[in-house]
């Protein structure tokens, strides 16, 4: 899909160089999958001792390795 936004030079520059990425458009595709990446994490904090995730801290780390490939 193609999208027209504005994004500040800088701050494209700043993520870019950050990231390694090699184009604008690989900088905002990784910077999007962080974010995503991100708030699940933060979600799943969230329910830790809540009942709802029962999980060992293996299966976690199992599941976090297989996600990131």
């Amino acid at each position: 899909m193609k999208t027209l936004i504005d994004i500040e030079d800088n701050l494209l520059r700043e993520a870019k160089d950050l990231s390694g990425a090699a184009t604008k458009k690989e900088t905002i595709r990784m910077a999007l999958e962080e974010l995503i990446r991100s708030r699940r994490r933060q979600a799943l904090k969230s329910l830790a001792g809540s009942g709802i995730v029962d999980m060992a801290p293996a299966e976690l780390r199992r599941l976090r390795r297989r996600s990131s490939r």
